[in-house]
């Protein structure tokens, strides 16, 4: 990222040749699919793939059971899009056959929209049943995979799927600044004039990219560099395999160590995928979160507040340049702020150093 690319200059328009070439390769679909990278945060690619895709009069079916597929109902809402929405509760995974009697009961649904893994909870809906139920009806397949691109194995050749959507941050271990969807050549071809918007048009994006190799308006040229730089570490690692096993490894050493503290899971095991771990609030009178989070953030480790509608609880992520000795230092650090909480003494860190 030191490095003051000029976005117009040939070296950075063969890191996005490079940007492009890769993130296709990752799923087995560079034979079928195109990457449309595009300024801004996840949120602006899952606005700018529906508004793309699906047109004025399409109607999408979106599956939601967290926050981001509700997310894609508002996006969806606020483009004028005509939208069905199935719900189920956030602690529950997805069912095909609620899926498959919601699209024999109207046959006027084009597109249906999911999220593969809930960053809400870390719960791992069942993509591949799903896509090929939605596939066997001639419906399009829209995938928000923020929370697991390169880290659980989705191969397109398997899974039929229109439009995978993801960042350039988690996962991946880049920086964030960039999203990117990876869309069916052929469904992208045909969805010119869709979108209401000239920044977010990933059609118009994707034919700058085909004619010239250039972005059409000033790229994050830094952050492309990085997202790079991060998918060459991704392949010296040993790929998407064994990025899961070092997130695997970190989740075991985080839940069994919570767990010896006393601290519950909000998903069944089941359906939790290793990405990031959802705690219940412990029902003590000791445990207020902004002094936990505190304690946490005092001692160099940052976690997230729960974004749960039914049950007070705290998130931690599981993925990043991180390993199991992250996660053991996490739990000295916990250890000594649930301590300093059941005593009622100030947070003080026993550490002089940690690591985030």
């Amino acid at each position: 990222m030191l490095r003051d690319f000029g976005s117009r200059d040939g070296a950075f328009i063969a890191l996005t040749a490079e940007l492009r070439a890769r993130l296709p390769a990752l799923v087995n679909g560079a034979s079928s699919h195109v990457a449309v990278p595009l300024q801004g945060s996840g949120t602006f690619i899952v606005e700018a793939t529906l508004a793309t895709l699906v047109g004025p009069t399409d109607k999408l079916l979106v599956l939601v059971n967290g926050s981001y597929g509700e997310r894609m109902v508002a996006i969806a809402r606020r483009l004028n899009r005509p939208v069905e929405v199935l719900t189920w509760p956030e602690h529950q995974a997805l069912e095909a056959d609620r899926v498959e009697q919601a699209l024999d009961a109207d046959p006027g649904i084009t597109h249906v929209a999911l999220v593969h893994c809930e960053t809400t909870t870390g719960l791992l809906n069942p993509l591949a049943e799903i896509a090929a139920l939605v596939a066997g009806r001639g419906k399009a397949l829209l995938v928000d995979a923020m929370s697991s691109f390169g880290a659980l194995a989705i191969d397109l050749r398997a899974t039929p799927i229109t439009a995978l959507m993801a960042s350039s941050n988690k996962c991946l271990e880049g920086v964030p600044g960039l999203g990117f969807a990876i869309i069916e050549s052929q469904a992208l071809a045909g969805s010119g004039g869709n979108c209401p918007s000239l920044s977010l048009d990933l059609h118009d994006q994707w034919r700058g990219f085909e004619a010239n190799g250039q972005w059409r308006f000033t790229p994050p040229v830094q952050v492309v560099a990085a997202l790079v730089e991060a998918l060459r570490q991704l392949e010296a690692e040993g790929g998407i395999a064994a990025r899961r096993r070092r997130y695997q490894e970190n989740f075991e050493v985080l839940a069994s160590g919570m767990a010896a503290l006393g601290f519950r899971l909000f998903l069944d095991p089941a359906i939790q995928a290793p990405i990031i771990a959802t705690f219940r609030y412990p029902e003590a009178a000791w445990f207020r979160f902004e002094p936990f989070y505190r304690g946490l953030a005092e001692r160099g480790f940052l976690i997230y507040p729960g974004k749960l509608s039914r049950a007070d609880s705290f998130r931690i992520g599981c993925i990043g340049a991180i390993g199991p000795d992250d996660f053991r230092r996490l739990l000295v650090a916990i250890r000594e702020v649930v301590g300093a909480l059941q005593d009622g003494t100030p947070n003080e860190p026993a550490l002089t150093e940690c690591r985030t």
